[in-house]
C-alpha cells in the first residue's frame, strides 16, 4: 500500500513533469507560450474570472495555493493588492511564474510550499484562493484547516475542487468501470487512479460542505467543465478512437440544458 509521503511524491512528480496548461503552449515560442496560455484558459473557462473575482483582491493580502502556469496570479497582481503570495508544490510551476512575472514587470512572493503546511502566521491573509489543486493532496482535510487558520476574521477562501457527480466522471466509469467488467466500481476510486495525479479526488456538494465545516458561511456551485463538454486538450491520458468520435459527436448545447449539475467543478466560497 502507498503511505502518504510516497503519494504525494507521486503527485509533486506528475505536476513536475508539465503543469498544467502546458499543452496549450505546443508549438509556440517561449515568449508567446504564457499569452497562448492564458487566452486558451479564460476562453474554455470563462466563468473562471467571475468566480475568482481578482478585483477584490485590490488593497488586500492575498494567497493562492497551488499558483500552476501563473495565468490567475497576473490577474490577482493587477488588481493591485497589499501584497500577492503564492505556493506551489513544484518547482516547476514556481520557475513558470517568475518568468511570467518578469515578462509582465509583476511582483509576487512565490515559493515551493505545501498546501497542508502552509508556512504563514495565523490570520495573515483577505482572501486564499485555489483553483483545482487541493483534491491533489493527500490530506484536503489538513489543507482547508490550513487556509482557515491564515485566513483573518471575515476573511474569504475560494475554492475549486472536484465534483464527484461529473460527466467526467461517468465517462471514466464506462471505461475503467463497464468496458472493463468492474461495473461496481465506485467513482471515487476512478478519480484515484485514471483522473491527473495519483489519488486525486472528488466531493459531493455536501461532502464539501462538511469539509469546510468549520467556516461561519459557505456557498457551493456546480459547474461544467471542459472536460465535461469534450472540448480543448482535455483527455490527454486516455487517448483512443471512442474518444476522439465522441468530441465530434458530443451534444454539448445538450448537455448545458440537461446535465448543468453533473460537472466536474464544484466551486466554493467560504468566509471565516
Amino acid at each position: 500500500m502507498t503511505t502518504v509521503p510516497e503519494l504525494k511524491e507521486q503527485v509533486k512528480n506528475f505536476w513536475g513533469r508539465s503543469s498544467c496548461g502546458e499543452i496549450y503552449g505546443v508549438g509556440v515560442s517561449k515568449q508567446e507560450i504564457y499569452d497562448v496560455q492564458s487566452r486558451a484558459r479564460y476562453r474554455l473557462e470563462p466563468y473562471l474570472p467571475e468566480f475568482a473575482r481578482f478585483y477584490e483582491g485590490h488593497g488586500k493580502d492575498v494567497l493562492e495555493v497551488g499558483v500552476g502556469m501563473g495565468a490567475d496570479h497576473v490577474e490577482w497582481a493587477r488588481s493591485r493588492p497589499r501584497s500577492l503570495t503564492g505556493i506551489d508544490l513544484t518547482a516547476r510551476a514556481i520557475d513558470h511564474v517568475k518568468q511570467r512575472f518578469d515578462t509582465c514587470g509583476l511582483i509576487s512572493n512565490v515559493f515551493l510550499g505545501d498546501a497542508e503546511n502552509l508556512p504563514f502566521p495565523s490570520e495573515s491573509f483577505d482572501i486564499v484562493y485555489s483553483w483545482g489543486v487541493i483534491h491533489h493532496t493527500p490530506d484536503t482535510q489538513t489543507a482547508v484547516r490550513e487556509i482557515h487558520r491564515v485566513l483573518r476574521t471575515d476573511g474569504i477562501a475560494r475554492i475549486m475542487v472536484y465534483h464527484t457527480y461529473s460527466l467526467v466522471g461517468y465517462m471514466l466509469w464506462l471505461r475503467y468501470g463497464l468496458l472493463a467488467g468492474r461495473a461496481r466500481r465506485g467513482l471515487k476510486d476512478i478519480y484515484h487512479d485514471h483522473l491527473e495525479s495519483p489519488g486525486t479526488k472528488a466531493y459531493s456538494v455536501k461532502e464539501a460542505r462538511e469539509l469546510f465545516a468549520a467556516f461561519s458561511t459557505i456557498d457551493t456551485a456546480v459547474q461544467l467543465s471542459p472536460g465535461d463538454l469534450l472540448e480543448g486538450a482535455v483527455g490527454q491520458r486516455h487517448r483512443s478512437v471512442a474518444l476522439t468520435i465522441a468530441r465530434r459527436l458530443w451534444p454539448r448545447f445538450l448537455l448545458r440544458r440537461l446535465f448543468r449539475n453533473h460537472g466536474l467543478y464544484l466551486f466554493i466560497e467560504a468566509t471565516k
